[in-house]
């Protein structure tokens, strides 16, 4: 969102502010700070009709803006949303066993889940974390947090992005 001219400043601040606002209904309180710096120069790149589609900053997709107002992560987003809330909020853990498989984009199963925020409900977006904290993921619900504690069979997300072997 680079800008050289007043109404493009402009444009840029209410881009930030409506974007800000839609991550804190969704998220929790200051985590649309969090994902949308002021000051950093993040690139949005725009629908046909000129509405927010994606927003991307240096180190690569922080969100798709979605048709039905809410956001989709994507890795850059997740480590910030992770960064921005408490423990165990907005993620899903799991642990040694899942890890590598999670990381190549595989769907996590409620069998493997050790944690998870208890605010977590079906369709949410959710960062999947290993235990030590690291990004492995990013995907969206499909059980609650209680069904992802209680049930040992179903899918708890369905995966979107993995993140990828961590030597590469």
């Amino acid at each position: 969102m680079s800008a050289s001219d007043p109404e493009s400043d402009d444009r840029r601040s209410d881009d930030l502010r409506r974007l800000r606002t839609v991550a804190d209904y969704q998220f929790g309180a200051g985590v649309g700070a969090a994902l949308f710096p002021a000051g950093e120069d993040l690139e949005v790149k725009r629908s046909s009709s000129g509405r927010p589609q994606q927003v991307v900053a240096e180190e690569g997709r922080l969100v798709t803006y979605g048709t039905d107002g809410r956001f989709t992560l994507g890795l850059a987003g997740g480590r910030r949303v992770a960064a921005a809330l408490e423990p165990p909020a907005g993620r899903v853990v799991v642990g040694d066993e899942s890890e590598p498989f999670v990381r190549d984009g595989r769907n996590v199963f409620a069998k493997f889940v050790a944690a998870v925020g208890p605010e977590v409900r079906p369709g949410d977006e959710v960062a999947v974390v290993h235990e030590d904290g690291s990004l492995l993921a990013v995907g969206r619900a499909e059980l609650s947090a209680d069904g992802m504690a209680d049930f040992d069979t179903g899918m708890a997300v369905m995966v979107r992005e993995g993140a990828g072997d961590p030597d590469e």
